[in-house]
């Protein structure tokens, strides 16, 4: 049996698709292979970085579909559907809307993949594939491994992507794993973590974990274990890690650069609304203290922000940027705020008439990257849009970029640090110019 598992791209610059320079490893599409016994051909295919070959003889095609790249998945699965191949789409998007995704394929799969892919693989060796495989949230990959093969030669960015645990216990108004994850954290056995970081060649690791100090006292034990291995690493935390000491000592010892910190807003009444609890308590002082702990362990952030809450206005953006830059940062993002499908969030602005684009912004041909999706209360949709890129372009501006990184308790803290920071914020900074407005799908 021959399988096909691609990874649809965001859309186009002008006339050609989009090539990511940050690209990372599509995990998932490795966790699938890695779920196929031997005697199935696999094949993975990029969007990113290469073209399809549609025309390739294969008996199945997998699509993981994103609400960003929901455009694009669709165009290829009608692509290959008119040729006469039967393609499933999987991932969170169409779990989300399957009644959206079921037009474009032959069967969906919702929920993670681990439960019951080998029956799609059993049906589709008997010409039976079923419209509909659901299965529930789980721990990660129990009993299997990435087949990290497959990323071989396509030019991601030298960082080997693992996980830890799936979900998080907080239900943030706009968070779409809350919703798809329904607000439970799932751990992964240690143990088979530890041995399939052990055969990565890679000496750096990203854990994709949604937050992966959920559960502290597991984060510890994987600390523990972590420690011999030599790997640097970074992951998604919330702020409230600072809590624990030992924790924060534990990360360090084995190994931890940083984390992806949701900062989301400085101002606590957006905080309150969007139910992001972990930094309602952490917020007083422009959350002083909390840096003040993570500076001290030399750890680098980068500091996620959502901005166009119903508390923001254009002032609350520049004055986020500003804190950013003066913090020193190792990067930031300032992400407009999406309402993803099926969120509170969403209903909420659907409820109130806000939503934009009908309603289904992924979709519809006139909306742009990075562009407001909605009415926010405070400012104009182009406001918001405007001041957000803004944001960006100052964070990345050269003068920003020489100034954070003379930062002594972070990214001068070692060589490696200095580097990592050199390397990494011009490709941000031309990746902030080349997206911005940027088509979603190829038509």
């Amino acid at each position: 049996m021959r399988l096909t598992l691609i990874k649809p791209n965001i859309g186009r610059l002008e006339h050609s698709l989009y090539v990511d320079e940050g690209r990372m490893q599509p995990l998932q599409l490795g966790v699938l292979a890695g779920l196929c016994p031997e005697d199935v051909e696999v094949r993975l295919y990029d969007d990113r970085v290469e073209p399809i070959p549609l025309d390739e003889p294969t008996d199945l095609v997998a699509i993981t579909v994103e609400t960003f790249t929901a455009r694009r998945a669709y165009e290829l699965a009608d692509d290959y559907r008119s040729r006469g191949v039967k393609v499933i789409l999987g991932g969170m998007h169409p779990t989300l809307l399957p009644e959206e995704a079921a037009v474009h394929a032959d069967a969906l799969y919702l929920g993670d993949a681990e439960e019951r892919f080998h029956e799609v693989l059993r049906d589709a060796r008997k010409g039976t594939l079923a419209p509909l495989y659901r299965a529930l949230p789980g721990p990660p990959q129990t009993g299997s491994v990435p087949r990290r093969a497959l990323f071989h030669g396509k030019g991601y960015l030298p960082i080997a992507l693992a996980q830890f645990s799936r979900g998080c216990k907080y239900t943030c108004e706009f968070c779409a794993i809350s919703t798809y994850f329904g607000a439970t954290h799932f751990r992964r056995q240690v143990r088979e973590l530890i041995a399939e970081l052990e055969a990565v060649s890679e000496k750096l690791i990203f854990f994709v974990d949604d937050n992966i100090v959920a559960d502290r006292e597991a984060a510890k034990v994987l600390c523990r274990e972590l420690k011999p291995l030599g790997k640097r690493w970074v992951s998604q935390a919330s702020i409230d890690m600072t809590e624990d000491l030992e924790l924060m000592e534990l990360m360090v010892e084995s190994g931890c650069l940083g984390h992806v910190v949701g900062f989301e807003s400085l101002e606590p009444a957006s905080l309150r609304s969007m139910r992001k609890i972990p930094n309602l308590r952490q917020s007083k002082g422009r959350y002083a203290e909390q840096l003040a702990v993570i500076r001290s362990f030399g750890l680098q952030l980068w500091a996620a922000f959502t901005l166009g809450h119903d508390h923001d206005t254009v002032d609350t953006v520049r004055r986020t940027v500003e804190f950013a830059i003066e913090q020193k940062f190792c990067f930031a993002a300032f992400n407009l705020l999406v309402p993803y499908p099926r969120t509170p969030l969403y209903e909420r602005l659907r409820r109130e008439g806000r939503l934009l684009y009908e309603g289904c912004w992924w979709l519809h041909p006139e909306y742009r990257f990075n562009h407001a999706p909605f009415r926010p209360a405070k400012m104009s949709a182009d406001e918001l849009t405007e001041a957000c890129f803004e944001a960006r372009k100052r964070f990345n501006g050269l003068g920003s970029i020489l100034y954070r990184s003379l930062d002594p308790a972070t990214t001068l803290r070692s060589p490696y640090r200095f580097a990592l920071y050199w390397a990494y914020n011009p490709l941000f900074r031309r990746e902030t110019f080349r997206k911005q407005g940027m088509r979603l799908g190829l038509r």
